[in-house]
């Protein structure tokens, strides 16, 4: 299972759900504690900003965050929770868990996957850049855009509630 959550609800949720691997999106520079129940080569950390296209002066999620977060993800043995958290708990994250979940379920259709996002969390808005870096890297051939595209942006909110994503097995 994947919790996503907002930085805020980061140290509740992992000991909630008893995680013992973290991913943390945020912009450089943002500071953050990692939990004490996270070792930390069981933490991955990256900065990158939430934007939808390259901006400059700001880091662009990029095809290297999408290869370290897929490198990450393959290591996760799924006996117990991943943690994904981004400042927001609305963007960044809710991309890379629907990244992860891809990777880990590819015969799991793209747009169906998409759809249990939203209902899980209506304030979900993933990240469109993290995904069309995610889409070519997994060779998606646009369908992880397009399920991306069709969800639409999520309700409007200052920071997501954190939820749980299914993996299948």
């Amino acid at each position: 299972m994947i919790y996503v959550c907002p930085l805020s609800k980061l140290d509740e949720t992992v000991v909630r759900v008893g995680a013992r691997q973290l991913v943390s999106l945020l912009n450089a520079g943002t500071p953050m504690t990692r939990p004490s129940a996270i070792l930390e080569h069981d933490h991955l950390l990256m900065a990158m900003h939430d934007i939808a296209e390259p901006q400059e002066g700001m880091t662009s999620p990029g095809e290297e965050h999408v290869r370290h977060l897929l490198k990450f993800a393959a290591r996760w043995d799924r006996t117990r929770p991943l943690v994904i958290n981004c400042y927001a708990g609305i963007s960044r994250s809710t991309a890379s868990a629907y990244i992860i979940a891809s990777a880990l379920s590819p015969k799991r259709d793209e747009a169906e996957l998409a759809t249990t996002l939203r209902q899980m969390s209506p304030s979900a808005t993933p990240n469109p850049l993290l995904v069309a870096m995610a889409d070519r890297v997994l060779g998606r051939g646009g369908r992880m855009v397009e399920a991306i595209k069709a969800i639409g942006r999520g309700a409007e909110a200052f920071e997501g509630t954190p939820f749980a994503l299914k993996i299948d097995l």
